[in-house]
């Protein structure tokens, strides 16, 4: 199974548009987001609605959508920023079309509800990186670890991730396409045209403000649909915002180490990704190697060609 298109990685001066595709976004802090970004040597630029409010989305339907595409179609961006995420991409993703981006293909960023439009651009081959967006640049420091991680892979630097063992992990080595992100998301996309593969997949798991029986109901939705036992290894990242369900009989991270211990893949717990602020970037659709073992565990993509 091979890595999906790249977009071209960003040089200094290329312009990035910063979009609001899901729910609405202070406007005076889509100020700091671009002089942020453009601290980073690019040229910023705001979508006409990215400050726009509809109940509690950035604008109606229509207006997202309307941003999005034009985000997509325009060859001078490089790069779309999303805002935040909360709820609405579901509203716009079968309308979104890919003839022009496919002329000039740039990267797209951004976590939550986003995980949706990763989805669509694997879908239609394409890389992208799930990471931190607008308010983390707004409240983190300026030399944040995420946000130079961030900055590092647009232009094309890619990291390697180490990390302290966790006593649920199963010790491997796993090489595979990695695919992931909020789990409630993707869980709402299965059987769509916008399902990930399974065969060959690392994937990566996050979530907020869901119960623990909701997490473990949404793992046996991947292992009865035969996704589990076609994985070449999983990273179990942050899950927040919750109370323990003692109905369960254990913590979260011991539920979900119970479901998947029949399998043999190697896994990765408390993995720095989800709503939290260590939120380090990850390539959706690029090629990894992750090695888990008792003293560290890595994390390296594997050389663009």
């Amino acid at each position: 199974m091979k890595q999906l298109i790249f977009p071209p990685f960003l040089v200094p001066g290329d312009k990035v548009a910063i979009v609001s595709p899901s729910g609405k976004f202070d406007k005076n802090l889509l100020k700091e987001v671009k002089k942020h970004l453009e601290m980073w040597g690019l040229k910023a630029v705001l979508s006409k609605n990215a400050g726009a409010e509809s109940g509690t989305y950035a604008g109606t339907s229509k207006q997202r959508l309307a941003d999005f595409q034009k985000a997509m179609d325009d060859k001078e961006i490089k790069a779309i920023f999303c805002s935040r995420g909360g709820y609405g991409v579901v509203h716009i993703l079968d309308q979104l079309n890919f003839d022009k981006f496919n002329e000039s293909p740039k990267w797209l960023m951004g976590f939550s509800d986003i995980t949706a439009l990763h989805l669509l651009f694997q879908s239609h081959g394409y890389a992208s990186i799930h990471s931190l967006m607008g308010r983390h640049l707004c409240m983190e420091e300026i030399n944040d670890p995420c946000s130079m991680y961030l900055k590092e892979m647009l232009f094309g630097h890619l990291p390697q991730y180490s990390l302290k063992p966790h006593k649920l992990n199963r010790s491997g080595t796993a090489k595979g396409i990695l695919y992931g992100g909020n789990m409630s998301v993707f869980n709402g996309l299965r059987a769509t045209p916008y399902d990930f593969p399974a065969e060959g997949t690392i994937l990566f798991i996050e979530d907020v403000g869901e119960r623990p029986h909701c997490i473990e109901r949404m793992l046996y939705n991947l292992k009865l649909g035969g996704v589990l036992n076609k994985l070449s290894g999983m990273i179990i990242g942050q899950f927040t915002e919750f109370d323990e369900d003692k109905s369960l009989g254990k913590e979260l991270y011991g539920a979900i180490a119970d479901i998947l211990k029949e399998y043999d893949f190697p896994i990765c717990f408390n993995f720095p990704v989800g709503h939290v602020t260590n939120n380090v970037p990850l390539i959706c659709g690029a090629e990894v190697e992750m090695d888990v073992n008792k003293k560290v565990v890595t994390l390296n993509f594997a050389a663009h060609k």
